[in-house]
């Protein structure tokens, strides 16, 4: 088992060793996801529960409201 893991991890690693505009890709797709992920997290999502309940008590019993709420959009 630990001989595949080896065999799997070689492969990817001579893979990306060997790369050249690949590794450049690599680094647009990683920025792209730390835009995605960490920037626009900070400006555009507001964190609902902290700012709409006090308590931790308060949020969970809303989260779980919301779990267990049956859906009004049955056809």
């Amino acid at each position: 088992m630990t001989e595949l893991i080896k065999k799997i991890f070689y492969f990817y690693y001579d893979g990306f060793k060997s790369m050249t505009v690949g590794k450049r890709l690599w680094i647009i797709v990683l920025i792209k996801l730390f835009i995605i992920f960490a920037v626009f997290r900070l400006f555009f999502f507001h964190d609902f529960l902290k700012s709409n309940f006090k308590t931790d008590k308060e949020r969970s019993n809303y989260v779980i409201e919301q779990l267990i709420k049956p859906s009004t959009n049955h056809k």
